[in-house]
């Protein structure tokens, strides 16, 4: 199992909104895909996956807050067969 982080987004920024999810539960997702759309009061960002494998749970869902370095969803790399 692998968790997707809310990576650094820029100087002064500490939290973001989770603005959409391009993948959901059960969804394979590649390390490059940008799995969910996060926004700032200074700017749109995307997060990708950071992994091969399946969504296996949503954290963070669409309109809440998440902090800097919080867990937004968990990828299960073994079933990415």
């Amino acid at each position: 199992m692998g968790n997707v982080y809310l990576p650094e987004l820029g100087e002064g920024i500490e939290k973001a909104t989770i603005a959409y999810w391009h993948a959901a539960v059960g969804d394979l997702v590649s390390e490059d895909d940008d799995i969910v759309e996060v926004v700032t009061d200074k700017a749109t960002f995307n997060v990708s996956a950071g992994a091969l494998g399946v969504v296996k749970k949503i954290c963070v869902k669409e309109g809440q807050m998440a902090k800097i370095g919080e867990v937004l969803a968990v990828i299960d790399s073994s079933e990415s067969q």
